[in-house]
């Protein structure tokens, strides 16, 4: 390809999806540029645009003021110093051209606009993936769960947010989209019909299911749906054999990332140009698969806050060792003796001993450094991917949350257990000493309450529930006794370390949760521009 191709990503969130193609340079040359991002809510928007203004750069004339900025070093309030820096006036102006903060559905028009000012008429593609709280079991569970009202699937709008993307697609009939989505999607039902079946139907035909048609200078079209990880069919006709729902779930772990994260991602591609899909093998699966621990455990060990009460290190230690005697000596009475191996309650309390041994920092928003490689198991590929000598040792969104007396003590013993056993403990491992206060813990309902995030394996998925409080996402190492930060939640889910994402912490946790990993993105980008480069070079 001569020049990028314009990207139009809708339901940006932090950019995952469109950092994953920005980075994508076959042969040194970028291959795609986003002409438009849209996002809608305020701290992945601001995120969205300060990674636009990075991008407005070649990496080595980032101008050093934004380093300055990743460093902590412009004060009080360092995004508007940043902003006020005359030498990124023009950048920044790119940038807020970039990152739209807009609503699908409610600005459409607004959009429309702005999407034909970005692209003009050249060819484009489309990336991103609608909301999915709709969609997901939790989510679904939670609907229908809901005491004040009758869930009425119909009535949620968040179930008919991808036809915003089906108008988008029959507007401006890209050449290619890419649209994610949760795994859920796949058996939820509106009305008794397959949510799923009924979008891929759609997006075969998008201006029959939308009441926009395409702008003035494109061409009709109708597309073809394939997945990235299954073939169609051996033979040229995509009709031979429908794909199966479940060929469309990419399961991450299997291409080289540290998570265990599955997620139904759709290609589409225009009629004109699918004749080139059938010379191309889908996404090449990874020999290798990195671990939490591979990915995460350069990073500065830290320890958590305490959530009541004045934080101090001092106190800290003491909450977690001021357990009574009489408690500890019966942890392990009222609990079924062969689901706690004999040797766990031996080392949990050597490792309340060993608290006094634990970091003494909690972190640093920004301005933190670390002082440990990258972990030597960590593949080539993923620590160039990460790092960023500009950047040098510093880390950013490093920042331990606070937590509860008796969590800390449950977080200690379950990474304690998880040490010994290479397992997460469930409900049923744990002692009765050491359960929460909710009448129903011990119903069978909550044997995942508290989950580690094993060493040894891949992380499981990283979800915007790690907000909440952590208890799915607690740390391997029983001396920090707490939950993932922001970058440790980010680096499983592969962002680059220069990655900056603002707003509070919680703010920050909900953009990584909900993000696509830029990594698979990359791969997914390069397997695109294959396509779209056979296409360009046919006669």
């Amino acid at each position: 390809m001569s020049k990028p191709v314009k990207v139009i990503d809708l339901f940006a969130g932090p950019g995952g999806l469109g950092e994953g193609f920005s980075a994508c340079r076959p042969n040194g040359k970028q291959a795609f540029k986003i002409a438009i991002s849209i996002e809608k809510e305020q701290s992945a928007h601001r995120t969205l645009q300060l990674r636009a203004l990075f991008r407005q750069f070649e990496h080595k004339d980032v101008p050093e003021e934004y380093y300055a900025f990743l460093r902590g070093e412009l004060g009080k309030h360092p995004e508007d110093e940043l902003y006020k820096i005359p030498g990124l006036t023009d950048a920044l102006k790119e940038a807020t051209k970039e990152a739209q903060q807009l609503t699908l559905g409610e600005d459409n028009q607004k959009i429309y606009k702005n999407i034909r000012e970005a692209i003009g008429s050249d060819e484009c593609i489309l990336i991103g993936g609608p909301p999915c709280q709709a969609y997901s079991l939790v989510g679904r569970s939670r609907n229908y769960g809901a005491k004040d009202k009758a869930y009425v699937a119909t009535e949620d709008h968040r179930n008919f947010l991808y036809l915003e993307y089906l108008k988008i697609i029959g507007k401006f009939q890209p050449m290619v989209f890419v649209m994610e989505n949760v795994k859920g999607m796949l058996s939820a039902k509106v009305d008794g019909k397959s949510i799923f079946e009924s979008i891929r139907n759609d997006l075969q035909d998008p201006t029959k299911y939308s009441d926009e048609q395409p702008e003035p200078g494109r061409e009709k079209h109708k597309y073809k749906i394939y997945s990235f990880v299954e073939n169609s069919s051996d033979t040229d006709s995509y009709n031979d054999r429908p794909l199966d729902p479940h060929d469309f779930i990419i399961r991450m772990e299997d291409y080289g990332l540290p998570q265990a994260r599955h997620r139904v991602i759709l290609l589409g591609i225009r009629e004109d140009i699918d004749s080139c899909a059938k010379f191309f093998p889908r996404l090449e699966r990874a020999d290798n698969k990195p671990t939490v621990e591979h990915a995460i455990s350069d990073l500065p060990k830290l320890r958590s806050r305490l959530s009541k009460g004045k934080d101090s290190i001092e106190a800290w230690r003491s909450s977690i060792t001021n357990i009574e005697n009489s408690t500890l000596d019966h942890l392990f009475l009222d609990t079924l003796e062969e689901l706690i191996p004999g040797n766990v309650h031996e080392n949990f309390v050597h490792q309340l001993n060993m608290i006094k041994n634990s970091p003494e920092s909690t972190g640093a928003d920004k301005g933190l450094k670390k002082f440990q490689p990258f972990n030597q198991e960590l593949s080539p590929e993923l620590k160039s991917w990460f790092s960023d000598d500009r950047l040098g040792d510093y880390v950013l969104n490093h920042e331990a949350r606070g937590h509860i007396k008796g969590d800390l003590h449950r977080y200690l013993y379950y990474s304690t257990f998880a040490k010994l056993e290479n397992v997460s403990p469930n409900s049923g491992n744990l002692p009765k000493a050491l359960w929460p206060s909710h009448k129903n813990f011990g119903s069978g309902k909550f044997a995942d309450r508290f989950r580690v995030q094993l060493a040894t394996t891949q992380g499981t998925t990283v979800t915007s529930h790690i907000s909440k409080d952590g208890h799915y996402f607690i740390h391997y190492d029983p001396n920090q006794c707490r939950s993932l930060t922001v970058r440790e939640a980010a680096r499983i889910q592969t962002f680059p370390d220069n990655y900056y994402f603002v707003g509070n912490r919680t703010q920050q946790y909900v953009q990584v949760g909900n993000a696509v990993p830029p990594f698979l993105a990359t791969k997914i980008a390069t397997y695109v521009t294959s396509i779209l480069s056979f296409y360009k070079s046919s006669p």
